[in-house]
């Protein structure tokens, strides 16, 4: 399985942002998929998750109420909604996969950049 995020950019304080996490594969509709954002000069941190059929999702306390996550498996594609965006939000945002081997979040794909300004 392969995945890209894609959907990054500049955004005022107070904005929003739709990001996209394509996953591509046969078995693209078994895995669960996370989202993850690596401030500068920060360590990576998880945001949230979608279970592999939308039938479970969650966000950290962080971002809660302000990103939503959700997926279209026609399209293949993993979406992080993004609200009232704050310069905080600034970051490299990945997505991943959980491929069942019980190691996580084990499959990632290359970020995009996030620039949030104030």
């Amino acid at each position: 399985v392969q995945l890209q995020a894609s959907g990054g950019g500049l955004v005022q304080a107070g904005g929003s942002l739709k990001l996209s996490c394509v996953v591509s594969g046969r078995t693209y509709g078994t895995y669960d998929i996370g989202w993850f954002r690596q401030a500068p000069g920060k360590e990576r941190v998880f945001l949230g998750f979608i279970s592999w059929n939308g039938g479970r999702t969650d966000v950290v306390d962080s971002v809660s109420g302000r990103f939503k996550i959700f997926r279209d498996n026609a399209k293949s594609t993993v979406f992080l909604q993004m609200d009232r965006m704050k310069p905080e939000d600034t970051a490299i945002y990945y997505c991943a996969a959980n491929s069942g081997a019980g190691k996580g979040f084990d499959l990632w794909g290359q970020g995009t950049e996030v620039t949030v300004s104030s």
